[in-house]
């Protein structure tokens, strides 16, 4: 019998556990047998598990945040694992959509998440253990047309893990980059977007997004993905999604040009 995860991590803390890849992970950790910290803006919205603990977190109050996070690393002795998930999308025109939009996700998503690794890594460091793990997405290699705040925070959040594998070498602590694709949640729903299209391409996108996330596969498909890099230990990026998401897409970006890559884009968008 394999060894569950709760040897390895008695201790996790997850943001954005009530819904979507967060729920999937924190089913997961606690069905290994893992205690969990899960959050949400709403505790009304978290599981109830004699394993979990909800906790009330707003990633948009960074101080606050970041606040709870020590508080709690402190007070259970420190977390083994730290998963950074919690995050939105925001779907429209650059240049239409006032900028206040594109620069509250950005400073949530990646300088309030960056906040949160920052907070993490030092109790981890000081211990000489623990694991990192950052949702990231595909989109930081294949960015999504007309989400142009969400690429940007997603490739800034791989790059970030990027440093931070470099730094933690050799510490005892894992950083994990972790980059779903398109997955069966309720994502697309809660995405902010314009009460109205302003043409016909961009509605073609909008539809092709939703189809793609509706046909995608379960959270759990992700959450098997996370279980096998954990328990494989080591710093590195994860991908996973569909066959041609996950496999076939970073073969043809990593040995072809980007105008071929431009291109698989334009045709899986319908543009």
């Amino acid at each position: 019998m394999s060894e569950t995860l709760a040897r390895r991590f008695p201790r996790a803390f997850v943001t954005g556990a009530s819904t979507g890849l967060g729920a999937a992970f924190t089913r997961l950790l606690l069905a290994e047998g893992v205690q969990v910290w899960g959050t949400s803006r709403s505790a009304a919205r978290l599981p109830e598990h004699p394993l979990f603990r909800p906790v009330e977190l707003e990633l948009a109050d960074a101080v606050a945040a970041e606040r709870t996070l020590i508080a709690l690393d402190r007070e259970t002795g420190g977390f083994d694992l730290v998963i950074n998930n919690a995050g939105f999308g925001a779907f429209g025109d650059f240049v239409a959509t006032d900028f206040s939009v594109w620069q509250r996700q950005m400073e949530i998503m990646l300088v309030h998440t960056a906040r949160l690794s920052h907070a993490a890594l030092r109790g981890m460091r000081a211990r000489g253990r623990g694991t990192l793990v950052n949702i990231s997405s595909l989109a930081a290699e294949f960015p999504l047309p007309y989400q142009s705040a969400y690429n940007v925070v997603k490739a800034g959040l791989s790059a970030l893990n990027e440093s931070l594998m470099f730094e933690t070498a050799g510490t005892g602590v894992v950083v994990i980059d972790f980059r779903p694709g398109d997955y069966r949640t309720e994502f697309e729903g809660a995405m902010v977007r314009p009460a109205a299209f302003a043409d016909a391409r961009q509605a073609r996108v909008w539809e092709a997004f939703g189809r793609l996330m509706r046909d995608g596969p379960p959270p759990e498909h992700a959450a098997a993905a996370l279980r096998r890099a954990l328990r494989r230990n080591r710093s590195g990026t994860v991908r996973t999604g569909r066959l041609f998401q996950a496999v076939v897409a970073p073969f043809l970006a990593r040995f072809s040009p980007l105008a071929l890559r431009r291109r698989i884009i334009a045709r899986y968008f319908d543009l």
